[in-house]
């Protein structure tokens, strides 16, 4: 039996780009029309026209071996010439490339000229520790500078890098470190976090216990000033950057040479070590961050709110940015310290023109209160983004009139970790928009929606999203074992029709296709759920929750029911400002009637949990699976990589009440 994915809420609200940002954005309608025309033709002109190439290309794409995909496999460039050097070269020098601003408050900026200069001497510090190009060096870093230059400068020496999240446990860093068999560990003292000292060293010590690591240094930089144990291996960053060379000459590698890989947990076992080449990631990362955001070098402040832990950070916080020579903002701290309002104070202060972020951060602003933007001066944005997960619509509204007065785009971005850039997106200058909406793909992106049998769903109905052709930035393998990346994302619809022409990547989220053809993210179909014989999907219960005066914030799983299957339960925090208006059970049999209005009654939670904070990673995402557990009364999961550890203990008291 052919089975699709349930979608009952519909939106109607539509928002045009006004005539005057319209007028002046660099995007056009002529790149949907190239990109359909010859795709490869198009990413070839992209690839020319926004990058240096040391040895220009002849071959665009080589699919004959899929789902292998080579991209530009003839030319040669440098990954950090292009983020760098060459910007120099055309007289941008004194351009600030960063401001970074740390959480209790120190600054420093880098032009582009301070920042090359910086690269160069790190790249020549990890010659000196013996580095060479293919080895893998392991960054375990807080967003501070020191983490982009590390990046940067293991890209210009041609090694691959391996960001691992501030946050991860010894063991996390271990298994890591081992698999990529990496040769070298920058890190730190410490972070700043929440206004306490957060311990980064010990970590690292603790990993490389056993005299098996292949790592042979530790470069560390001094954050905190907190005493560290020190080890013969152990070297101090600043002594090794004060006496190292400015000089260093950015050699050209393959297209296809690696430049990174980066962890993402798996369902099952060890971790995914997702590789990313240089010249298709590079050039689809500069497209999207310039023709998305529409992007403004000469002027515009960006500011993405991501950790360069993860994958966000590295393509929209290092490599799009960098490569587009764009002025932006870092910042070390969460965005309630030392106060709540703490990122309107860094708009504010350097006037930052483009912000980019993720629903669970505007959700948190939710909660608190419009008060607090609404002292500052947010005047100078005029671009606003969201990535992470599907952003509801109530969210996207509130994004749109307290941040964005009314006035400025929003483009909700679909993309992953694997796709390693924007699929599917506004483009801010031309998309009328939709409020929760993901859109359509961006130029040169094919992506379809499917039935479980390979078939195309049609208008108006829900299924699994997939991407139907090659594209730059994707990824090229998960390191050391080609057969876990054909099953994981290739295998699913073998042998279907909608695979006739080649095999299709399914990225594992359930999405629907409205009455126009744009594209509305369901979320992980492992959060669809099959409640007596529907298959409905979280985003929707959740975005139906939020859309009440009451909630904040929302998150909804699926529980074993004897009756129905699967029973809808929801966690919901409430807005402060309504905290103290009705009682929990009031506020529950509220919300329940509300979903079932919006929704119908075969959406109705039969469980809502009324809690102060939702499970989240410290990048933002709900940790849906912890829920889940407590939903149905097991014990709950591996918390380390959550930003409070404790959260499930405080929800699972609350749950008892």
């Amino acid at each position: 039996m052919t089975v699709k994915i349930d979608t009952l809420l519909h939106e109607s609200r539509r928002f045009a780009p006004t005539p005057e940002f319209a007028a002046q954005t660099a995007a056009t309608p002529d790149l949907y029309t190239d990109a359909q025309k010859d795709p490869a033709t198009f990413w070839a002109d992209q690839a020319r026209n926004l990058l240096h190439w040391h040895k220009p290309f002849t071959k665009t794409l080589d699919w004959t071996n899929p789902p292998f995909a080579k991209w530009f496999e003839d030319g040669e460039l440098n990954v950090a010439y292009n983020c760098l050097d060459r910007h120099v070269l055309a007289g941008n020098g004194d351009r600030v490339a960063l401001y970074f601003e740390g959480e209790p408050g120190d600054s420093r900026s880098y032009t582009y000229a301070e920042l090359t200069t910086e690269v160069k001497k790190a790249a020549n510090v990890l010659l000196g520790l013996g580095v060479t190009a293919g080895d893998r060096v392991a960054v375990y870093l807080p967003m501070i500078p020191e983490a982009v230059i590390s990046m940067l400068a293991v890209a210009r020496i041609g090694a691959v890098h391996s960001v691992i999240f501030g946050g991860f446990s010894a063991e996390s860093l271990r298994s890591r470190i081992d698999d990529a068999n990496a040769v070298l560990v920058i890190t730190a003292d410490g972070g700043y976090r929440k206004g306490k000292i957060s311990a980064l060293k010990p970590a690292v010590d603790a990993a490389l216990q056993s005299n098996d690591s292949s790592v042979k240094n530790v470069l560390v930089v001094k954050r905190t000033g907190q005493d560290v144990q020190w080890n013969d291996r152990d070297v101090w960053w600043s002594d090794a950057m004060e006496t190292a060379s400015p000089e260093h000459e950015a050699e050209s590698f393959p297209a296809e040479n690696p430049l990174f890989i980066l962890y993402t947990s798996g369902t099952t076992g060890a971790p995914k070590g997702i590789l990313h080449t240089s010249g298709g990631y590079l050039t689809q990362n500069a497209f999207t961050h310039q023709n998305v955001f529409d992007l403004k070098p000469e002027t515009d402040v960006y500011w993405c709110t991501a950790d360069v832990g993860w994958i966000t950070g590295h393509s929209y916080v290092v490599y799009g940015p960098l490569a587009n020579g764009a002025t932006q903002v870092l910042y070390e701290g969460t965005p309630d310290s030392p106060h709540t309002g703490r990122w309107w104070e860094i708009i504010e202060k350097y006037k930052v023109s483009i912000l980019y972020t993720a629903p669970t951060a505007i959700r948190t602003f939710m909660k608190l209160g419009r008060q607090i933007p609404q002292k500052f001066d947010l005047s100078s944005l005029r671009v606003l983004g969201s990535v992470g997960e599907p952003i509801n619509p109530e969210a996207w509204m509130w994004y749109r009139e307290v941040i964005g007065s009314n006035l400025t785009p929003i483009v909700d971005t679909w993309w992953q970790t694997e796709t390693g850039s924007i699929m599917v997106s506004a483009l801010a200058g031309l998309t009328e928009t939709k409020p929760g909406a993901a859109q359509v793909p961006v130029p040169g992106i094919t992506i379809d929606v499917l039935d479980d049998d390979g078939q195309h769903v049609g208008h108006g109905n829900g299924g699994l999203l997939v991407v139907t052709q090659p594209w730059p930035a994707m990824l090229r393998g998960i390191w050391g074992d080609p057969e876990r990346f054909k099953e994981t994302y290739w295998d699913k619809f073998e042998g279907t029709t909608g695979a006739k022409d080649g095999p299709l990547y399914f990225a594992g989220d359930g999405a629907r296709l409205d009455h126009d053809g744009d594209i509305w993210l369901l979320g992980r179909v492992d959060d669809v759920m099959n409640v007596s014989g529907h298959r409905l999907s979280t985003a929707e219960i959740e975005s139906s929750l939020v859309a009440h005066s009451l909630t904040a914030e929302a998150a909804v799983v699926g529980a074993a029911d004897e009756t129905t299957g699967q029973a809808v339960v929801a966690f919901v925090v409430i807005k402060f400002s309504q905290a103290e208006i009705a009682s929990h059970e009031d506020i529950v049999g509220i919300l329940r009637a509300h979903v079932a209005q919006q929704i119908g009654a075969i959406a109705r939670p039969r469980d809502i949990y009324i809690v102060d904070e939702l499970p989240k990673t410290r990048s933002g995402k709900i940790m849906r699976r912890l829920l889940r557990d407590a939903a149905e009364g097991r014990d709950v999961g591996d918390v380390t990589t959550l930003a409070d550890t404790m959260v499930m203990n405080t929800i699972t008291s609350q749950m008892k009440k």
